[in-house]
Formats: C-alpha cells, structure tokens, sequence
C-alpha cells in the first residue's frame, strides 16, 4: 500500500482551544493566509517560517530583513528571547478558518480524509 504514514499538523493544533499559544497568536493563525509566512533565518540562525504581521508588530519591516547566516544561531538568550512574539506558522495557515477544540479538528481532518479518499477511488 502506498500513501501516507504519517500526517504533522503543528499550526492547526497552534490553533486549538487547549494550545498554550496566546490567544492572540491562535487569532493571527486563523487571520493569516500563506502570503503572510515569510520564510528567513533571522531570528534563529537557522531558517523557518514566521508571519509577517506578528514581524510588524516587532517593528521590523519582513520585507527588509538583513540576511544571517546559520554561523549566527542564537536558541538560548538575548537575540532569541527579544523576539519571543514573533510567531510561526506552516504554509498551511490560509486553511485554519477558526480557533477549535482537539475533538472538533480531528473530527474536520477524518471528514477531509474520507472525502479525500472516497475522490481518489472514484476516480480509479
């Protein structure tokens, strides 16, 4: 059998009733659409995915962010601590319309397999 074996939904769950994200962040997940990830290694050193509107509310402008290099990586103190309301999130975000409970997403992600998988045998 071909297919998936394994499925990592990280932004939707930041989206979740019982995440421990700030409710703003859950709100700006449910606001934001792929446009607005902006992938860079500022931050970190190291390259991820971070949302441009929580960048502009740093006072940073995501569009003119010097570049940094991997050498730079900074995960304990100082740099890394200063941009603590710098949030992330997958390209995945345009598809979160609402802050959920658990029971209510994976109830939406069994519908959407099986919706998946019921096209996929129609089509064969």
């Amino acid at each position: 059998r071909r297919g998936a074996t394994l499925a990592y939904a990280g932004t939707r769950s930041i989206a979740s009733e019982r995440a421990k994200a700030p409710p703003a962040y859950r709100e700006l997940i449910v606001e934001s659409e792929a446009g607005d990830v902006l992938y860079t290694p500022y931050f970190t050193g190291i390259p991820g995915n971070y949302l441009k509107p929580s960048i502009r509310a740093a006072g940073l402008d995501p569009d003119a962010l010097p570049d940094v290099n991997k050498d730079q990586a900074n995960f304990g103190s100082g740099r890394t601590k200063a941009w603590r309301d710098i949030w992330g999130a997958g390209q995945g975000v345009g598809a979160i319309q609402s802050v959920a409970s658990v029971s209510d997403i994976v109830a939406e992600l069994r519908e959407e397999f099986a919706a998946a998988a019921a096209a996929l045998s129609a089509r064969r």
